[in-house]
């Protein structure tokens, strides 16, 4: 079984929740100079008004936020993630972009930090340039990539810092997709690995969500994995991500497709004609399917645009339960 690998969202999860943590295992030398005492805010709306309008290539996490540093100033820090391991040959020139346009507006030091999670060893943007009449405009930005760490798995099992076990599984997870019963095994030795870092409760639950959400299973091996993390919170007396958080967890989701189904549901009825509602009942089914089973093929997008509303009703209705894509369609 094809299980289609999830790396976005928990990428901003963990961002997010750990972002000094970030800095520091992917920055160290940014990290030294934040006083990290004072807290820091992110600027996620701010972000977007500036950007909204630069399509330079698809985006995937970024993130803006408002540190102070060690010498008593405040600076604008710009973090860049991507996280889909495809090399973009415009993604020099959009940190630019980026970097420019924040300064503009904000008239305040812009730090811009990229990490490159693609599978490409040789591609390592980290500047771009251009010069005329004797005038040049360049930006060099910092650059850490995932590849990098592969070398020394031994390394990041030992690291205490979060993003380590994040690394291993974003590694692991590109290693095993063609070997769902290796990635259970990888999945499973990092999941140990929590309990034994010492973490408190919320950490093991938070790195375990991503952990979960990035390793993606077929249901008979998570099904296995869940035992085996009962039986080893049985054992070391740590009632974690067990029985009620894990029941949180598939809440969670549940809640986020469903959010997604109303708000396609009223994009299309406000357009107050049968268009528009199969319209809106089209945008949250795509939504649902690719939260549950990843990209869709062009086949399934098809079927979807020419859809009957009472076919688009059955699939939403199946969407929430079935196990696999096939068993929405089915007849």
């Amino acid at each position: 079984m094809d299980v289609p690998d999830d790396y976005d969202s928990p990428w901003k999860e963990a961002v997010e929740s750990y972002f000094p943590e970030f800095i520091e295992f992917y920055f160290p030398e940014a990290s030294r100079q934040i006083d990290w005492a004072r807290g820091h805010v992110f600027l996620d709306q701010e972000l977007r008004a500036v950007v909204q309008d630069a399509e330079l290539g698809k985006r995937f996490v970024d993130k803006l936020a408002k540190v102070a540093l060690l010498d008593g100033s405040e600076r604008w820090v710009y973090v860049h993630l991507e996280v889909q391991g495809s090399a973009q040959a415009e993604f020099a020139e959009r940190m630019f972009v980026y970097n420019y346009r924040l300064y503009d507006r904000y008239r305040q030091p812009v730090a811009s930090l990229a990490l490159l999670a693609d599978t490409t060893p040789h591609w390592r943007p980290d500047h771009f340039s251009f010069a005329v009449l004797g005038c040049k405009h360049e930006l060099c930005f910092p650059v850490a990539k995932l590849l990098d760490y592969a070398q020394d798995q031994a390394g990041l099992y030992s690291n205490p810092n979060p993003f380590a076990l994040v690394t291993l599984a974003h590694l692991l997870t590109q290693a095993t997709r063609q070997d769902m019963n290796a990635r259970f095994a990888a999945k499973w030795k990092l999941v140990q690995l929590l309990y034994q870092r010492g973490w408190d409760k919320q950490q093991v639950i938070d790195l375990f969500s991503v952990l979960d959400w990035m390793m993606r299973l077929p249901e008979q091996l998570k099904h296995s994995l869940w035992h085996n993390i009962e039986v080893l919170e049985e054992q070391e007396k740590m009632r974690y991500v067990t029985s009620v958080e894990q029941i949180g967890i598939e809440k969670g989701l549940l809640q986020g497709m469903q959010r997604g189904l109303m708000q396609g549901r009223a994009e299309g009825r406000l357009e107050g004609e049968q268009s528009g509602i199969a319209k809106g009942e089209a945008y949250a089914l795509r939504r649902l399917l690719q939260k549950r089973f990843g990209p869709l093929s062009e086949d399934v997008l098809a079927r979807l645009q020419a859809a009957s509303i009472d076919e688009l009703e059955l699939w939403l209705d199946r969407a929430l339960d079935a196990d696999s894509l096939a068993g929405v369609f089915a007849q």
